[in-house]
């Protein structure tokens, strides 16, 4: 067996340590250029423009659109865009993912809530967060204090499970103490109280 002497020893440590500083050098330098470190862009905003043409131009923007979720807005252009993730002034990529989400051309349907026979403070809350409009409320004779009575769509009454498109108005008939109302059997009442 040859023994190593320590010229040759230190000549290899030495190569050894240039090979791995250049190693690392081009490691790092590769991963800047594929990660393309310090290239980032403000994310322009795409509220309001039309989502087919931002999908179709997506490659001339940079980025790549995703429709993530059709939503029904009130007075909203259908096919625009209502939300973007990542939201505008965000520091991004070119050739990121950009997710958005587009108006829908109506309302979707909903099955209407059981409402009879609960207080008229907790049907408002299930009214609204089922997207319905509380249009306004008859007060009628009953031993039963602000008991929701009846449910009324578009004058005839409704019951639930009935498929209902959202936004649209509602009509409660509540409870009132006998002895508290007028003369007259029923009031109407707006949804201002």
């Amino acid at each position: 067996m040859k023994k190593i002497d320590s010229e040759h020893l230190g000549y290899h440590i030495l190569l050894a340590a240039a090979i791995t500083i250049v190693a690392l050098i081009v490691i790092v330098v590769c991963l800047r250029v594929f990660t393309r470190h310090g290239k980032e862009f403000k994310m322009p905003s795409y509220i309001g423009q039309n989502a087919e043409e931002l999908t179709q131009r997506g490659r001339q923007e940079g980025f790549i659109f995703v429709v993530s979720e059709h939503r029904y807005e009130d007075g909203a252009v259908p096919g625009t865009v209502l939300k973007q993730d990542p939201s505008a002034g965000e520091k991004v990529k070119r050739g990121r993912k950009v997710y958005l989400t587009i108006a829908a051309d109506e309302p979707p349907t909903i099955k209407m809530p059981e409402l009879r026979e609960i207080p008229f403070s907790q049907a408002k809350i299930m009214l609204e967060a089922q997207g319905l409009v509380l249009d306004r409320t008859i007060e009628k004779t009953s031993p039963y204090e602000n008991l929701v009575l009846e449910v009324l769509y578009k004058g005839h009454s409704i019951a639930s499970g009935t498929e209902i498109k959202m936004g649209e108005k509602i009509t409660l008939v509540i409870g009132k103490d006998i002895q508290a109302l007028p003369d007259s059997a029923d009031v109407e009442t707006s949804d201002e109280q």
